[in-house]
């Protein structure tokens, strides 16, 4: 077998075993750690070919959860699709439910509302920004509010420093 292996990876490069597939066509694949014909070593790795190879068309979940922890090291064997298909209805099970705590939670808000037990949150609207001279009023006013219009050229001039040198 290892003369076959070797003659494989002269002739053909990289030696790889097929793991798995999931359920969406994913293929898995271990390479071992083996040498080149020129006799470089290669280290083990595990790799996956995608269905749609463009990098563009990858979308979150298009590689289920245990794959990935598999190509990444993070468990040692490859996983079952029985386990991954038991995950995903753990997964639909744990929306399922935080949906409904939500819901209830909502319902519960309301009603403590409703009876006066809690006060509604408070909501402010604010208009304008505070650097405007029209801050929080309704409508912006036609008449001055500054002094822009009495300005006069050289009416003021900075503070004399006693400690400066002239």
């Amino acid at each position: 077998m290892n003369l076959f292996r070797t003659l494989l990876l002269r002739v053909f490069g990289l030696v790889k075993h097929h793991v798995g597939t999931d359920q969406f066509g994913n293929k898995y694949y271990y390479v071992p750690e083996q040498k080149t014909w020129m006799g470089q070593a290669v280290r083990s790795r595990r790799i996956i070919e995608v269905v749609s190879p463009k990098e563009i068309e990858y979308e979150h979940g298009n590689i289920p959860l245990e794959w990935e922890a598999w190509i990444r090291g993070s468990r040692k064997d490859p996983p079952t699709i029985e386990e991954i298909l038991k995950n995903e209805e753990y997964r639909k099970m744990i929306k399922l439910r935080a949906c409904e705590i939500q819901r209830d939670d909502e319902i519960r808000k309301e009603k403590e509302y409703e009876e006066g037990l809690v006060a509604r949150p408070v909501q402010t609207q604010i208009k304008g920004h505070a650097s405007a001279n029209y801050f929080e009023r309704d409508k912006i006013s036609s008449e001055p509010s500054s002094t822009a219009n009495a300005f006069q050229p050289g009416g003021w001039l900075p503070p004399e420093n006693p400690s400066e040198k002239k």
